[in-house]
């Protein structure tokens, strides 16, 4: 894949203009308050993986609607608690997998919660959790861009980010988790994620967004041909009246307007020759976020992005920030 963007000088400079509805606030303090209803009921349930240098919970906790989201806990099994955790989300199509997959974070001594993907998990990772009571009746094509797209209320990605705020209020309930040292974290649609609860939920400790997707929709649905956003402009070659009423939707869940609002230290990852997540989109996203931040730039690289590289600069950005944040609290 060849250079699709913009140059990288131009992309550290790049801040378009964001849609926000203005009724943005409201309406997720109405989501989230109507989620609150719905006791978090946080239930671990320890697994015997055979793995014996890491503990493992099988997570259940009420999301969206109080419906029950799965996950797991890893931790180092002779650690003493409580430990800073890494709340991960998963990348599109994909599901929380077994929990022997999962053992980057515990094996750098942090307590690991990863959130499964409501309807997803039937992709390149296994899911366990299924997409109850989705509310979206109108039409879709193959994938979840256009689930429920026709309202704000009803599309899917309202019910995965209000299950997200809710993991990261689940994992703070483990007694081996510090809940003042909580850092988002996924790839793909999982840093989108991510990202959206940074602009969520106020006092996070920090954020790891590698690739991140879910950011600035329209630009991306008009330069790239790749899916996940070509599910949207697909829609829309049939949908030929619905283009501002699907815009304005998505204007609910843009990346943009919740790096706008987050303010916790962030750690981004981008690619230039990514035609999966444009690069930018992520700059967009990046160039608009309100709190401290970094960039780690990968030009010849498509949308595994930093892949191996990227490992040593998050552990780096996480135990530096940890410190940092010790320190200062002293």
């Amino acid at each position: 894949m060849a250079l699709i963007d913009l140059s990288l000088d131009q992309l550290r400079d790049y801040r378009p203009e964001r849609v926000e509805p203005e009724d943005f606030d409201q309406f997720w303090a109405q989501t989230l308050s109507a989620a609150d209803a719905h006791p978090i009921a946080a239930a671990f349930e320890p697994v015997d993986t055979g793995l014996r240098l890491v503990s493992v919970d099988d997570v259940t906790f009420a999301g969206y609607d109080g419906q029950p989201i799965k996950g797991w806990l890893v931790r180092p099994a002779q650690a003493e608690g409580p430990l800073p955790c890494v709340v991960e989300f998963c990348g599109y199509g994909g599901g929380r997998g077994l929990p022997h997959e999962q053992l980057f974070w515990a094996n750098a001594g942090y307590a690991h919660f990863l959130m499964d993907t409501r309807g997803q998990g039937g992709g390149w990772r296994v899911g366990h959790t299924p997409d109850d009571g989705a509310d979206g009746a109108g039409p879709s094509i193959n994938g979840y861009m256009t689930r429920g797209i026709q309202s704000p209320e009803t599309y899917y990605y309202r019910r995965l980010f209000t299950d997200a705020v809710r993991a990261v209020q689940a994992a703070r309930q483990h007694p081996a988790v510090d809940p003042a040292r909580i850092i988002t974290a996924g790839g793909s649609q999982g840093g989108g994620i991510s990202l959206a609860v940074a602009g969520l939920v106020p006092d996070l400790a920090g954020v790891l967004a590698d690739v991140p997707f879910l950011q600035h929709f329209r630009r991306a649905t008009e330069i790239t041909d790749g899916y996940p956003y070509k599910e949207i402009a697909a829609f829309l070659a049939t949908q030929r009246d619905r283009v501002e009423q699907v815009f304005s939707t998505l204007s609910y869940f843009d990346g943009l307007n919740f790096a706008t609002r987050a303010n916790a230290p962030a750690l981004y990852t981008v690619a230039l020759m990514d035609d999966i997540c444009p690069p930018s989109t992520v700059f967009a996203s990046y160039n608009h976020y309100a709190g401290p931040k970094e960039i780690s730039v990968f030009p010849y690289n498509g949308h595994e992005g930093g892949g191996p590289f990227n490992a040593p600069s998050q552990l780096e950005f996480v135990r530096k920030l940890l410190k940092d944040q010790a320190v200062s609290s002293n």
